[in-house]
């Protein structure tokens, strides 16, 4: 009897440290499974991006500046560290600047028209949508794995996730919180 009681003793204790050591280890894998899921969707807009300036350059001979300017965005938000504030900084601005080319769209008639650039703006449309549903994942993932590691007992594990603490939110940009002014779009 002494023997049995020795042993849950020992037992309840090592599998609850067990448990709690895994927890950790699911949420630091489901943060960074979110992770590549911005990471793909990003890579789907990078390829969009490209095809729908080839397009929209057939009609729009003026909007040279808002071309380079995409492109150069296009760039750095490829190349920025995953996970970083400078990645996330470069697709808000990316994703600003593709808005501003969308808009400039709705001004060449012919081009709002033409069937690939229809499709190409619907496609750019979904992954965007596609975009933000990842970028709410990871952020949902993100405080999962902080709240675990930062509340006792979890927090005896912390050391495990040390990279992952150090990953930012996707927070919406100062441009997104202002204001819509509809003037410009009229």
């Amino acid at each position: 009897m002494e023997l049995i009681v020795l042993a849950v003793i020992i037992c309840v204790p090592a599998l609850w440290l067990y448990s709690l050591y895994t927890g950790v280890i699911r949420n630091k894998n489901s943060v960074r499974e979110a992770l590549s899921g911005i990471d793909v969707q990003l890579k789907k807009r990078h390829d969009l991006v490209p095809n729908i300036l080839t397009i929209a350059k057939k009609f729009m001979t003026h909007e040279k500046e808002i071309f380079t300017r995409v492109t150069e965005l296009r760039t750095q938000a490829m190349n920025a560290p995953s996970g970083s504030k400078a990645k996330f900084a470069a697709e808000g601005l990316l994703d600003n600047m593709m808005s501003q080319l969308l808009v400039s769209v709705e001004n060449y008639p012919e081009l709002k028209s033409d069937a690939t650039m229809t499709q190409a703006m619907q496609t750019y449309n979904e992954v965007e949508e596609h975009i933000a549903a990842a970028r709410r994942f990871y952020n949902s993932a993100l405080t999962q794995l902080r709240n675990s590691v930062m509340i006792f007992p979890g927090s005896l594990f912390a050391g495990l996730a040390t990279e992952e603490m150090q990953y930012s939110y996707f927070e919406a940009t100062e441009a997104d919180r202002a204001a819509v002014d509809a003037s410009k779009y009229l």
